[in-house]
């Protein structure tokens, strides 16, 4: 049960016994409320008789006080059993949903959109914790209590406790019917959300491109068309689920007509007495108030039904492992006939074979789709390839741990992510526990002294979001003071010049020369110059290893590597007329 309920509704262990736990508070206080009925049907059996002895007014005194302490008890574990369980549980699942995203392999966000993901973790999870406080607790205790107070009703009278039950099964199997239908309106309510978020997200991150081509009113257009199908489908999604619940309620109100009429049937043909009629209308006027709200709860938990495998599919979703204790001997990097592909059936390495030495500047050259990209973050396991090794110093990258295995790696992207903090943390970001001192003298490896002084705040100044106050030879020029300080053995380099003018191409060309001295280096080339320099070349194309060797060794060979560089020579003497 325990197991069930964790990955039905992403709960952690202590979350699912949290969750037990409330099932039990809130049938103890549902039974509670039955109190009063029990002593209302005392004092009418007394006042039936014309007569309350003093004794019993005692008796009725002292229960009023007892009920009322069992309410207050009971509301009080209720209370403690679901609200504040579930807000120490929404903390252990938001923790351990940052915690397994950490842990997660790069190809699962690869294959996921970013709004979906955001979705996830922002709105199904404060979705699931409000199921979590009111919906599933309610329900179940409901259901509990209702079973219990049904088999006692026929004890007491089994034609009148049809008179009462009949209804229930019917209500609840209106409701239950729905779940086929919500969930496809519910699914498509998910799919509406996804495609506005996305909608505004790209609105957002391009509005610069969509105003300078004049189609800022045009892409509003489609956005309102997205905004206008959430609203309109909300409105069905509402429309569909009242239907199904208001309909529930209103055949479970015939209960109280039917006991009614039963009861007065039975009471004419002196089958049963007036207090056992009166009995009964008390009962079941507090026993359906309950049902009458789990109707509405039954609805809503059949409705985050694809919120929780959402969530679910994050936690249960496999992690990437290995051993904590690096054991290479040296930082080697070998591809041994090594093959890979993002999605089944579209193969993206088929056979890849090189080694990339310690000491040397290795380079992956290539057509654009070749694989070098894909060849950097399987290094670095980012994803783990399907065939084939890789191995860092004799020493197999999948069976090490992903962190341990990046602290021997500096990578430095083409594009730069930066944060909206100082130009002090955001250097810092490549060792956490640097000193001042130390990120200082990685930016002035990196030369980026001059153009930080010039700030106002200078390595106090807050550089925007994505570091949109720097330009970007500068940004470019932080992400390189990052690998500078974590000063790893294996440098990992995506062309980080290509778009880059003459004159900070330079500059950080000549901070590079100093990041990469005796390391491993592999970098990503775009530009036949740039490479003109390294110990090794390796050429790619359609996921193999068309040819490899030194720069001067393949210009001889007449092959993909020589045709690049003459293209290279030809746009580059291409004159306008």
């Amino acid at each position: 049960m325990i197991e069930k309920l964790k990955h039905k509704y992403a709960l952690s262990e202590k979350g699912a016994n949290a969750m037990v736990r409330a099932f039990v508070a809130v049938t103890i206080s549902n039974l509670v409320l039955m109190l009063p009925v029990g002593l209302l049907y005392q004092l009418a059996s007394y006042l039936l008789e014309n007569r309350v002895p003093k004794d019993k007014l005692i008796f009725f005194i002292i229960g009023i006080i007892v009920t009322l302490l069992l309410i207050v008890i009971s509301t009080s574990f209720q209370y403690n059993s679901t609200f504040y369980s579930t807000y120490v549980e929404s903390g252990v699942r938001r923790r351990t949903l940052a915690e397994k995203l950490r842990k997660l392999p790069l190809s699962f966000f690869g294959k996921k959109d970013l709004a979906d993901l955001t979705n996830t973790i922002m709105s199904d999870c404060a979705l699931i914790e409000t199921a979590s406080s009111h919906w599933i607790p309610e329900l179940v205790g409901a259901f509990i209590s209702t079973t219990l107070i049904v088999i006692g009703l026929f004890f007491f009278d089994w034609r009148m406790a049809l008179a009462a039950v009949w209804v229930m099964p019917v209500a609840f199997a209106i409701v239950g019917y729905s779940k086929t239908v919500m969930g496809k309106v519910h699914e498509k309510t998910i799919t509406y959300k996804l495609a506005c978020l996305d909608g505004i997200q790209e609105g957002l991150e391009t509005i610069r491109d969509l105003r300078s081509n004049n189609m800022a009113d045009s892409y509003m257009e489609g956005l309102n068309k997205k905004i206008k199908d959430v609203e309109h489908h909300a409105i069905v999604s509402e429309f569909a689920n009242a239907a199904f619940v208001c309909s529930a309620q209103m055949i479970l109100k015939l209960g109280i007509g039917t006991v009614a009429l039963v009861g007065s049937i039975l009471l004419v043909d002196g089958k049963i007495s007036v207090l056992t009629f009166f009995a009964f209308l008390l009962v079941v006027t507090r026993m359906y108030e309950p049902l009458q709200i789990s109707l509405q709860n039954l609805a809503a938990v059949i409705s985050i039904n694809k919120n929780c495998e959402r969530m679910d599919e994050i936690l249960s979703h496999d992690e990437q492992t290995g051993r904590e204790n690096p054991d290479n001997k040296g930082y080697d990097i070998v591809f041994d006939h090594v093959a890979f592909s993002y999605k089944a059936g579209e193969q993206v390495l088929s056979d890849v074979s090189f080694t990339a030495k310690q000491g040397e500047v290795t380079a992956l050259i290539g057509p654009s789709g070749g694989g070098k990209t894909t060849v950097s973050r399987l290094a670095a396991r980012f994803w783990d390839n399907n065939a084939g090794t890789i191995t860092v110093g004799g020493m197999n990258v999948l069976e090490i741990d992903p962190e341990q295995l990046l602290s021997l790696y500096s990578i430095v992207f083409q594009d730069v992510t930066l944060f909206n903090n100082t130009i002090m943390e955001n250097i810092r970001i490549g060792k956490k526990d640097a000193t001042d001192e130390e990120v200082m003298a990685a930016a002035k490896l990196a030369n980026c002294t001059d153009f930080i002084e010039k700030l106002p705040d200078k390595w106090d100044t807050m550089i925007g979001e994505n570091g949109s106050e720097l330009s970007g030879g500068e940004r470019q020029r932080i992400s390189i003071a990052r690998a500078f300080l974590k000063d790893a053995p294996i440098i990992l380099m995506d062309e980080a010049t290509a778009s880059l003018d003459v004159d900070n191409e330079s500059v950080i060309q000549e901070s590079i020369s100093k990041l990469i001295r005796n390391k491993t280096v592999l970098i990503i080339a775009h530009r036949m110059r740039t490479v003109d320099g390294v110990d090794k070349i390796v050429v790619l194309k359609d996921g193999v290893v068309a040819e490899q060797g030194t720069p001067a060794d393949l210009k001889a060979g007449n092959g993909i590597y020589k045709h690049m560089v003459d293209l290279q020579l030809q746009s580059e003497q291409w004159k306008y007329n």
